[in-house]
């Protein structure tokens, strides 16, 4: 490999990392300076540079920069509704006595696809803790069940920000990638599960007092500890879980229902089949189009399916059920107008970090560099549909952010496994696959889930860095059967 093109890529990584790290800007930031230093090492004209960051940035918006708004005002919904909980209360009645960890396992692998990480976990933690103390459960088995199931499929699941993304960078399919996903996602479940209940009984001796018996105190450490360390997310969810520690006062000792017919907060209480339906149609839409496009090309009922599968009309038409179906009877435009400009606002950052990542991809393209790679990295004794996982694996560790260590993967790779042939369904789960690995304090669900439960110090690692990186090495052997698949 050319050593000015070599230059040009790690100075413009380094640059990314170290923004991300040791600076106080943020991945967006971080993301242009790094196509910035990679286009002036490699030589690219001034003029021409910025044309590169400009159309990268818009070509990689306008495939997904709408669907990632209107996945996340669908989750705030749901969240401000009291949707997320009616689906917990549905799977605690389904799974039964005995397989509490199981239900929060799969309500979190459900409510994640629309809800934040950070957000969900706020909203489903009194639960968790009422099921523990009612069933006699670990609290820290319950609690990593849900954190567990809510890291799955936010890291392999797309409307997520970061799959979505990676779908974006990659050229692929988001009907099947939602498919591959949801399969492997499937599969990764029982592994949250068994660690929960290795780990869980483990480990409830090392709660803390001082976090424990009142959840408001928790919360306020959280915030205080992950506005610290971690994202400004975490803050917003320590503040939030003052609200929720009242709200698992008033859960009853039977299922976790409220006793006014209620749900936690105050939240009416909704049908969990209502509550599913703007998260479940807008993805059974997208997958009809992936499917009747291959299968009925052609077809009245394809062009149909091409139209309303579309995700961004899919997902416009989710958040309309949504709006319309979920807040209770009397609740003012105001008010849910009020919701959907938070959801805005939260997805903000997550766009503008997309299309940064975009326009990095665009200057590797066009400099040269990515080219230069793939020819040094094709011959490396490494399969090349792991390389997206390799890399999403060192930003992980190295910045701390899954979203970021996703984009910045489906970036660095894309023109390598463009280059090899690899499918880009293979490549996306690759990416995300890698990004599981070592949440420890520069990640502001790590504080979140540790300081909510009340663990701190060695016993908050083993419980979430040692989950996430179990869920890292699990994911491995299932890339390798999706390579036999996918080819």
């Amino acid at each position: 490999m050319d050593v000015q093109l070599l230059a040009a890529l790690v100075l413009g990584v380094a640059a990314v990392v170290a923004i991300i790290v040791w600076s106080r800007l943020d991945a967006f930031v971080g993301l242009l300076a790094g196509a910035l230093v990679t286009g002036v090492v490699a030589g690219v004209p001034v003029t021409e540079l910025i044309d590169h960051i400009t159309t990268g940035f818009g070509n990689t918006l306008a495939g997904i920069g709408i669907v990632i708004a209107l996945g996340v005002m669908i989750g705030k919904v749901l969240e401000e509704s009291g949707g997320a909980d009616a689906l917990a209360r549905m799977f605690v009645r389904a799974f039964g006595k005995g397989r509490e960890d199981v239900a929060m396992t799969a309500t979190g692998a459900v409510v994640s696809v629309p809800v934040f990480c950070d957000s969900g976990f706020v909203i489903l933690h009194p639960l968790a803790r009422t099921l523990a103390r009612r069933y006699g459960k670990p609290l820290v088995g319950v609690c990593l069940a849900l954190a567990g199931g809510l890291a799955v499929t936010h890291h392999l699941v797309p409307p997520t920000p970061g799959p979505l993304a990676a779908v974006g960078l990659l050229g692929a399919d988001l009907g099947t990638v939602i498919l591959a996903g949801v399969a492997m996602a499937a599969i990764l479940v029982p592994v949250v599960v068994a660690y929960a209940r290795i780990m869980g009984p483990r480990l409830e001796r090392e709660l803390d007092p001082d976090l424990v018996p009142e959840l408001a105190a928790a919360g306020g450490t959280a915030g205080a500890a992950a506005g610290g360390r971690g994202s400004g997310a975490a803050g917003t969810a320590g503040t939030a879980t003052i609200g929720s520690a009242g709200a698992g006062a008033g859960v009853s000792k039977e299922d976790g229902e409220s006793d006014a017919g209620e749900e936690s907060g105050g939240k009416p209480r909704i049908n969990p089949a209502l509550a599913a339906l703007p998260l479940l149609l807008p993805l059974l839409l997208i997958v009809g189009n992936t499917v009747t496009g291959a299968t009925a090309e052609g077809s009245r009922i394809a062009e149909l399916f091409a139209f309303i599968g579309e995700p961004a009309i899919a997902l416009l038409i989710g958040l309309v059920i949504a709006v319309y179906l979920l807040p209770r009877l009397h609740t003012g435009r105001k008010t849910v107008v009020g919701w959907l400009t938070s959801a805005a606002a939260s997805a903000g950052m997550i766009v503008f970090i997309t299309g940064a990542g975009g326009a990095f991809g665009e200057v590797l393209r066009q400099s040269g560099v990515g080219d230069a790679l793939a020819e040094t990295v094709s011959q490396w004794p490494v399969p090349m549909f792991l390389m997206p996982f390799l890399i999403a694996t060192f930003v992980r560790i190295a910045q701390g952010s899954g979203t970021v260590a996703i984009i910045t993967a489906a970036t660095l790779s894309a023109p390598l496994v463009q280059s090899a042939g690899v499918d880009p369904t293979l490549a996306v789960l690759s990416a995300c696959s890698g990004s599981f690995v070592f949440s420890y304090v520069s990640d502001s669900f790590f504080w979140v889930v540790t300081r909510f439960t009340g663990l701190s110090g060695g016993a908050a690692m083993k419980m979430w860095t040692g989950a996430t990186t179990t869920l890292w090495l699990a994911s491995l052997p299932l890339l390798g059967i999706a390579a036999l698949i996918l080819g």
